[in-house]
């Protein structure tokens, strides 16, 4: 995100981490400014926005909504990413209060795929079914976890605990996270395992659809040991006692198998979006299948997963900087693009990132 804003030569941006390595790697590829901060508190957060005219966030979840607080209180307009457990449009009044446009769950999922929901039932007469799948993957399968974590470490094991909420026949259901895996096919990917994750997020209260659901992506396999950790309580968070230490499970699990997980500097990998979106159009039942596969950028070492979740943030922050948006408060991306010509214009900037959509209509009898 900040080097895509930084080749812009609207914007002068500046990056704040609270790893300075983190920071001296985006000042030797790109003519962004550094700030070395803690932003692990609203004080610090706001001290460190201070001076700027829009802020950008991909922080951890567990930071997210106390971030968002923070900006809107400091007046700021925001653009995130953050997979926060907590309902963002708890602060919608604030930011309308504040003066202040904040987009979140900006990325490629929650973010990509709520575009593509609202846009095509914008399009229809009435939408019986909204079906989103994706997950990112390393190219090379390697014993034992066939998988590699491209993001925050918290958030990847948030996927496998937090329980998944879906819409079936018009009401809101809770179930567990990795249940009804399915196996699915896709083009230059092969066999996938899909299951429940809690991924719809805003779009279970914006948008009247009887039956939705989001899946994430996995080699096949990848269900069944995730699930035997689960069960054994290594992803716990209530404290035990080893040898007069009090410790969570959760956090030796994270020691150990993150080192495992992290991707090798130059290694391969991909991301693939399969958005389904079933309903009506003058009296004929369609299908919409919007698809998405991009892979690891070898020319500017950008993962895929960094590519598709950090482009649409930082296409809708340059839309907000430059006054696109009229109105106040928080907004999730699917509302957005009930704007006219904003949806046909985020997907123009992504190709010319290279991220490509591809879309077809299928006939339903």
């Amino acid at each position: 995100m900040a080097r895509d804003l930084a080749s812009d030569a609207d914007f002068e941006v500046t990056a704040v981490d609270v790893n300075p390595e983190n920071l001296r790697k985006l000042e030797s590829a790109s003519d962004i400014r550094s700030t070395p901060a803690d932003l692990g508190t609203p004080e610090k957060v706001k001290a460190a926005i201070e001076d700027f005219d829009i802020v950008v966030s991909g922080l951890p979840s567990f930071f997210g909504f106390q971030t968002l607080r923070a900006v809107i209180e400091s007046g700021k307009p925001f653009c995130d990413i953050s997979f926060m457990p907590e309902d963002a449009m708890e602060l919608d009044s604030l930011a309308k209060q504040r003066g202040v446009t904040a987009v979140v769950d900006c990325g490629v999922a929650p973010g990509l795929s709520n575009m593509i929901v609202g846009h095509v039932v914008g399009q229809l007469d009435r939408t019986d079914r909204v079906a989103i799948y994706v997950g990112g993957l390393p190219k090379a399968r390697r014993w034992p976890f066939d998988y590699k974590a491209p993001f925050a470490p918290h958030d990847v094991l948030e996927e496998y605990t937090r329980p998944a909420r879906l819409v079936e026949h018009g009401q809101v259901v809770v179930k567990p996270a990795l249940s009804e895996p399915e196996l699915m096919d896709f083009a230059r990917v092969g066999t996938l395992e899909a299951f429940n994750t809690d991924g719809l997020r805003s779009l279970l209260t914006t948008l009247d659809v009887p039956d939705m659901t989001e899946k994430t992506l996995r080699y096949p396999g990848h269900v069944e040991l995730i699930r035997v950790f689960r069960e054994a309580g290594f992803f716990d968070k209530e404290e035990i006692e080893v040898r007069g230490v009090k410790i969570r499970p959760l956090d030796v699990t994270s020691k150990l198998l993150f080192p495992k997980w992290r991707y090798e500097e130059g290694e391969e990998e991909f991301t693939v979006l399969r958005v389904i979106v079933e309903g009506v159009k003058n009296d004929q039942p369609l299908r919409h299948t919007y698809d998405l596969y991009d892979e690891y950028d070898s020319k500017t070492g950008t993962s895929s997963m960094a590519r598709t979740t950090g482009f649409p943030s930082a296409i809708m922050a340059r839309m907000i900087a430059k006054g696109r948006f009229d109105d106040f408060g928080v907004f999730p991306p699917e509302l957005l693009v009930r704007r006219e010509g904003l949806f046909d214009e985020l997907i123009r900037e992504l190709h010319t990132r290279g991220v490509v959509l591809t879309c077809s209509v299928t006939e339903l009898e």
